[in-house]
């Protein structure tokens, strides 16, 4: 076994870094400021991808992506996730939903909303958090559907549905079987695909995250009809559909970290080189070199469980475990690493000189979406511990 980034791998992940480092992160201040100018500079880095053949590079071939393998893709990944605006530029921002519509999808669901995701015509939403329930006990969402004839009636209240503002449809996750008993209460909800400008179907605002405005969007569902035909797999396998998109969702999130934490570890080592003080350079100081020694421990070790990880989910193994220590010790290791360098940079680095701050506070949210660290401690610790309850052990060497 080796953690190295594979040599065939090697020239399409050193193209995508040379994109990332020398147009994407150069071009950061107009992408942040938004508007006409922004829309252009997005749209230019997105035909140079194209032109250059690093466009949809983990789509699979058959839907006119890349086509790499998931390990491959992973490595790529992580170069990728040096800038928030990665995704974007190089089209894997739909690649989480173009699977699962790769999965799922009817035939006449494939022609409207895949092709045209994994082109970058359409941009997708997913909706399942809801503000009036916990999030951590998704089996309380209240956002239900009624068959009534050839349609569902969809009623219900979402936020935090990431790009729905912008969106050609929402996947909405739905209660649809209202009888079912408690032991079967993950079999009571479906996926329905809602295009964003049926009847109904509101936004009600772009919620901010941290003083970053976003596409985080509060939508209420009033009286919503769509075809019985938009719903996405089988009826009442919601969380089956769920869980096969956010068990490989959370490997991405973790590489595009370490991208992240890649690029703070070398703005805090040069910082350390070009700042003196006292008569001599920053990278002298015993503490500066502690900030240094911890910053590495954390982003190497969070890297080998994500790769371990992402070797488990590609033999074969639902990899629950592996998944969700990789999701706190992802984010955890981000929020230290990015904290480090902005001490290190002092006053500067709560300021818009360095991409340091803004990256923060992205990295503070890592800690909540697609799951709280507390459930997936919990989830980790239930598992492991059940693996003794039935006469077992948990043998590192082994798994």
């Amino acid at each position: 076994m080796s953690f190295a980034v594979p040599a065939g791998v090697r020239p399409i992940r050193d193209a995508v870094h040379a994109f990332m480092t020398e147009r994407v992160e150069p071009a950061e201040p107009v992408l942040h400021a938004g508007g006409a100018a922004a829309a252009a500079a997005l749209d230019e880095l997105r035909a140079e991808a194209k032109k250059e053949g690093l466009w949809a590079l983990g789509h699979p071939r058959e839907l006119g992506g890349g086509g790499l393998p998931f390990l491959d893709y992973v490595y790529v990944n992580e170069v990728q996730g040096r800038s928030e605006y990665g995704q974007l530029a190089l089209g894997t921002f739909t690649l989480q939903d173009s699977l699962m519509l790769h999965e799922h999808a009817s035939p006449e669901q494939r022609e409207r909303y895949l092709e045209p995701l994994v082109r970058g015509d359409i941009w997708p939403s997913f909706a399942m958090t809801e503000p009036s329930v916990s999030s951590s006990d998704p089996t309380q969402l209240r956002t239900a559907a009624v068959l009534d004839g050839d349609e569902w009636v969809i009623n219900g209240h979402k936020w935090f549905t990431t790009g729905a503002s912008r969106a050609a449809y929402t996947t909405v996750m739905c209660r649809t079987e209202p009888d079912a008993p408690p032991e079967l209460r993950h079999r009571a909800f479906s996926m329905i695909l809602v295009p964003t400008d049926t009847p109904g179907y509101t936004i009600v605002r772009e919620t901010p995250v941290l003083g970053l405005d976003g596409a985080h969007c509060e939508v209420r569902y009033e009286d919503v009809r769509v075809p019985a035909a938009n719903l996405l797999g089988r009826r009442g396998h919601g969380f089956v559909i769920a869980q096969q998109r956010l068990g490989p969702g959370r490997i991405f999130h973790c590489m595009r970290w370490l991208g992240q934490a890649q690029r703070a570890f070398d703005l805090m080592c040069r910082r350390l080189h070009d700042r003196s003080a006292f008569g001599e350079p920053l990278a002298n100081k015993q503490l500066m070199r502690q900030h240094v020694f911890d910053s590495y421990a954390e982003i190497q070790a969070a890297r080998l469980l994500t790769l371990q990880a992402a070797e488990a989910i590609d033999a074969g193994s639902d990899a629950r475990v592996e998944i969700g220590a990789i999701k706190v010790v992802g984010a955890r290791m981000l929020h230290n690493v990015i904290d480090r360098a902005i001490q290190v940079y002092g006053a500067a680095g709560l300021t818009p000189d360095t991409p340091l701050e803004r990256m923060y506070r992205h990295a503070r949210a890592g800690r909540i979406y697609d799951g709280p660290d507390e459930v997936h401690i919990d989830a980790v610790g239930r598992r492991v511990l059940g693996a003794y309850a039935a006469g077992g052990t948990w043998e590192f060497g082994l798994r």
